[in-house]
């Protein structure tokens, strides 16, 4: 019996589709109302073996119409968008695409770093409104990059990306708080191992790596922005559910940091009314992280390579480990 695959979102190529469906039989709604209420989709779902997609929140209601269902493939990292607990617990493997997008998402942070640092993003408005009439000075001054001390909560393979850009290529002090400790990079970058209260007070930089859980969600909270130092400018790339927003708001607002970058937020995307969004002192993206062609094009290949091998029965080459 041939299997079936639903495709639950774009993401995919046509050569890549092409690749499931020399294989199966292939439902894809990437084009289409991938919804419960449709019921083409529905139809789809209480066939499928193997499900691809990324952006679709998959609650275990959802997934229990699947009952054929053998595995999940996220064209992403961060899995907080599947119930993990209901996967583990009926056997259904759950792959995504770590790896191949840590140096483009390392990228990007840098990108928030030196976009916030330097204001770039408001002054260059402020030249496309035709407000540059006379030569910069101390209103417009940001602050320097290189030299400075980055602290990273969260030392995976991003955060270890990061860390390198910043020891190699900035000449920056590296410290970072991590579940666990890694010895390589502190012998690698000099890197310190820090406490999360250390990290946030000494750090001029601090930047969030740290994946969403019951852990995480709201560790950036009041708390943590009134230990930062004033000057601190705060980098966010990791899940907008780690940070209290309305927290952050107000530290910026009573001045309790400098600025902050912003790749996500908890609810997105956000629209111009969003209290972050039109701010100054806050450089907000649209969640382009892992946006380049080549990264989304490797994430994707990695995904249907994922899927097959665990409709195969062989072992996919990323599944999610707790």
């Amino acid at each position: 019996m041939q299997k079936h695959v639903l495709i639950f979102s774009d993401g995919l190529s046509g050569a890549q589709k092409g690749r499931l469906a020399q294989r199966y039989v292939v439902h894809d709604f990437s084009d289409r109302d991938a919804g419960a209420d449709n019921p083409d989709f529905a139809a789809a779902l209480a066939q499928a073996h193997g499900l691809i997609g990324v952006r679709m929140a998959w609650s275990a209601q959802q997934l229990a119409r699947a009952q054929a269902l053998e595995a999940v493939s996220s064209i992403s990292v961060g899995v907080d968008n599947y119930d993990v607990d209901y996967l583990s617990t009926h056997g259904i493997t759950l792959c995504h695409t770590p790896d191949v997008l840590t140096e483009t998402t390392a990228d990007t942070a840098f990108t928030l770093m030196l976009t916030s640092a330097r204001r770039a993003v408001e002054l260059a408005n402020r030249v496309r409104a035709g407000e540059w009439r006379a030569p910069v000075g101390p209103a417009e001054y940001g602050v320097d990059v290189h030299h400075k001390r980055l602290g990273i909560v969260g030392m995976g393979r991003i955060g270890a990306a990061i860390a390198r850009r910043a020891h190699f290529g900035f000449g920056m002090s590296v410290s970072y708080h991590n579940r666990s400790r890694a010895p390589a990079l502190e012998a690698e970058l000099g890197a310190e191992y820090v406490t999360f209260d250390a990290l946030l007070e000494h750090s001029d930089f601090v930047c969030a790596t740290v994946p969403l859980s019951a852990a995480t969600e709201n560790l950036f909270d009041a708390a943590a922005f009134a230990r930062m130092k004033h000057s601190a400018i705060f980098i966010n790339i990791a899940r907008g559910g780690v940070v209290d927003e309305a927290a952050l708001v107000a530290a910026l607002d009573n001045g309790d940091i400098r600025a902050a970058g912003l790749d996500v937020f908890r609810d997105e995307p956000i629209d111009g009314n969003h209290p972050l969004a039109s701010r100054d002192n806050v450089v907000a993206l649209p969640h382009i992280g892992s946006a380049t062609f080549e990264t989304r094009a490797a994430m994707a290949d990695l995904a249907v390579d994922n899927l097959i091998a665990a409709l195969e029965g062989d072992t996919p080459a990323a599944v999610f480990k707790r």
